[in-house]
């Protein structure tokens, strides 16, 4: 009888230890599955590691298997980013001082992102990006005077990108826009500037002044001559109805008693006898 009671807890320790011994297979076979797989999400690319050291093998977006302990991988985005610098110090070509705002759009060469993570890293915005942006600053600022600064901003960001584009062509990143957010002068400079423009602006309202004068006394003078020109001919007309009251004034009624012109018979009005008969 006690032979029987001592086996039954044997085989329950057995069986303790067996189902032990599946949980933990499961266990580390959920492991190794979970660790053998790879989610590199949209609008990022995957750097595939061996022990730590870059394999040259580029990860699409979506699910992807590694060696489980063996391989990790580094997710890079890949998508447009910004990237916004305040406070250039440069000066103009004029040796005017000058700060600027600037906002850049670029993003990571999506066919290169194991060279950059290699020999850049991923905080590549403050030792590529920043330098960079500084330095095309100063050396585009330098080719321009503060007032062309002000009335070329568009040229001048053109510039900006193109020899920011260069400056990180070897840098594996892309840029897309680069814009000027801000160009800020000393004091001086700008009541320098408030000043130029005031005198302009007085400059501009003297000449118009100055034109419309000039309309206004020329319309004077057409006026006055068509004024003139019309108290001419209105003296003209009394001058002739005057003469002809004059003349009937001093007409005795009498017709002349002869008619005719040079050249021509004169007949004697009063003796019709003398008319020639037109048979």
């Amino acid at each position: 009888m006690a032979d029987v009671i001592n086996v039954k807890p044997n085989f329950n320790k057995k069986k303790a230890v067996k189902t032990t011994v599946i949980i933990l297979v499961l266990f580390v076979i959920a492991v190794l599955a979970v660790s053998s797989v790879s989610i590199v999400p949209a609008g990022h690319k995957g750097v595939l590691l061996n022990m730590g050291a870059v394999s040259g093998t580029i990860l699409d977006e979506g699910i992807n298997f590694k060696v489980p302990f063996v391989q990790n991988v580094e997710v890079i985005d890949v998508r447009v980013l910004k990237y916004e610098s305040d406070g250039n110090a440069s000066a103009s070509k004029d040796l005017q001082t000058l700060t600027s705002s600037i906002a850049v759009n670029f993003r990571v060469d999506s066919t290169k992102v194991d060279s950059l993570y290699r020999n850049i890293g991923t905080g590549y915005e403050n030792t590529v990006i920043s330098p960079a942006i500084s330095e095309c600053v100063k050396a585009v600022t330098s080719q321009y005077t503060a007032e062309e600064l002000i009335t070329k901003r568009s040229e001048v960001s053109l510039k900006m990108k193109e020899h920011l584009q260069d400056k990180l062509a070897d840098k594996y990143i892309l840029i897309d826009s680069f814009n000027v957010i801000n160009f800020e002068f000393s004091d001086a400079f700008n009541k320098a500037i408030e000043e130029k423009q005031i005198a302009e602006q007085q400059a501009l309202k003297a000449e118009y002044d100055l034109k419309r004068i000039k309309t206004e006394a020329e319309q004077t003078v057409t006026k006055a001559q068509g004024e003139a020109e019309a108290m001419k001919i209105k003296n003209s007309q009394l001058t002739e109805n005057i003469i002809m009251l004059e003349f009937i004034d001093k007409w005795d009624g009498v017709l002349p008693q002869y008619y005719g012109s040079d050249g021509n018979i004169l007949f004697n009005l009063t003796n019709t006898k003398n008319i020639p008969s037109s048979n």
